[in-house]
């Protein structure tokens, strides 16, 4: 239950956050709103590592294996941008279904065949119809 409580607030406070990039990119730039993002949240992180203790260092970064898996960050710069691209040009809704129905494609596809480690799982029609309902309704939502 906890899991789903905080994947509803993550979905929340994603929305209000591109919102709020929005308009600051509004005011500026979005290379001045990303870069103003990641600082914060940067600060943000640093302040939460010194609270929880510290269980491991930052020297723990150069023992990660599959060193592919530190491009998160950099990622982080361009789903930023993307998302106030798209909040801009689409407006808060739009950009939200057809963001989250994204994630739901590629994080499918990324279990199917068990991609960046993930654990592999069986093909099943009912999660892809689940997906062709979901575009469906994106459908239905943009229909004027």
């Amino acid at each position: 239950m906890l899991g789903v409580i905080v994947a509803l607030v993550s979905g929340a406070l994603m929305s209000i956050q591109g919102v709020f990039n929005t308009g600051v990119t509004k005011q500026t730039s979005v290379w001045v709103a990303s870069s103003f993002v990641q600082l914060t949240a940067l600060i943000v992180c640093i302040i939460a590592w010194f609270i929880t203790g510290r269980e491991s260092s930052f020297s723990a970064l150069f023992q990660i294996q599959d060193k592919y898996m530190l491009v998160g960050g950099a990622l982080g710069a361009f789903i930023t941008y993307t998302v106030i691209q798209s909040m801009s040009s689409l407006g808060p809704a739009k950009a939200v279904m057809l963001i989250v129905t994204a994630q739901l494609v590629v994080a499918y596809i990324i279990e199917l065949f068990g991609m960046f480690g993930s654990e592999k799982v069986p093909f099943q029609w009912r999660k892809v119809i689940g997906l062709v309902l979901i575009i469906a309704g994106i459908i239905t939502f943009k229909w004027e």
